[in-house]
């Protein structure tokens, strides 16, 4: 068996990297949200990043691996691992259920422009399930006309309102939508910055970035890398690569 004889001659961090390049992406997918909702702690962050970013069909491939896998559906794990909006988040991002025309009807439009403004800066606390219903099912061109309208009849971005309306996961999980929405490609460049930024690097989260969009959008994440960051991601991986080669030589890692 292939797996096993890359297993008894790699280990560390190259090991899992070679590994998550040979799993299917609904696979390595599936294996990645198992793993962040496995035993003590939950990580969010993947959670959010992964049924943020996929399209219906992924995630659709990923729910029937995760069945198949795991004797379970994704949906229940989500709701036996979460909690609250942040549940109903996921669990709604789980169901696939986007609109993927391009057509965008601008009453519509203006409609639910007013309905989260009303369900959140307007009103005293914040419904939700409003920003759920709308951010989770209508399409990437309709959403963008929405973030447009809404920062011009508001003067405020739509992220800006979320932030000062919510806060922990369901925020992070909620901006992490928006983002993916108006710019996927940035949405990850800004996930691999942090995971090399800051006290401890991440190194599955940069794993995963890699090897999940290495054959989607990284030519498009590089690009993206650079005009917000100013460096190249290339440049700023093998800063870190050194670092964490000279932190192990004095026993820090």
């Amino acid at each position: 068996d292939m797996i096993k004889d890359l297993k008894s001659e790699l280990s560390g961090n190259f090991e899992k990297a070679i590994l998550a390049m040979i799993k299917a992406p609904a696979l390595y997918d599936a294996y990645e949200l198992r793993e962040s909702m496995k035993g003590a702690g939950t990580d969010e962050e993947c959670l959010i990043e992964i049924l943020a970013s996929r399209s219906n069909k992924e995630i659709h491939e990923i729910n029937s691996v995760y069945k198949t896998e795991f004797k379970k559906t994704l949906e229940q794990a989500l709701k036996s691992d979460t909690s609250g909006h942040f549940e109903r988040l996921l669990v709604s991002l789980c169901q696939g259920n986007r609109d993927e025309s391009s057509n965008v009807d601008m009453s519509l439009v203006q409609r639910d422009v007013q309905e989260l403004y009303a369900a959140g800066e307007k009103r005293l606390g914040t419904d939700e399930s409003k920003f759920n219903a709308i951010l989770c099912t209508r399409s990437r061109a309709h959403l963008n006309a929405v973030f447009y309208e809404y920062q011009r009849t508001y003067s405020r971005e739509l992220e800006k309102s979320i932030c000062r309306e919510m806060s922990g996961d369901l925020e992070r999980g909620m901006l992490a939508v928006v983002k993916c929405l108006r710019n996927t490609p940035a949405f990850f460049a800004e996930r691999l910055n942090k995971a090399m930024k800051g006290a401890g690097t991440k190194d599955k989260t940069l794993i995963r970035i890699m090897v999940s969009r290495s054959e989607v959008d990284l030519l498009d994440i590089r690009q993206e890398y650079k005009r917000l960051y100013g460096k190249s991601l290339y440049t700023d991986i093998t800063e870190w690569l050194f670092g964490k080669v000279v932190m192990r030589m004095h026993g820090q890692e």
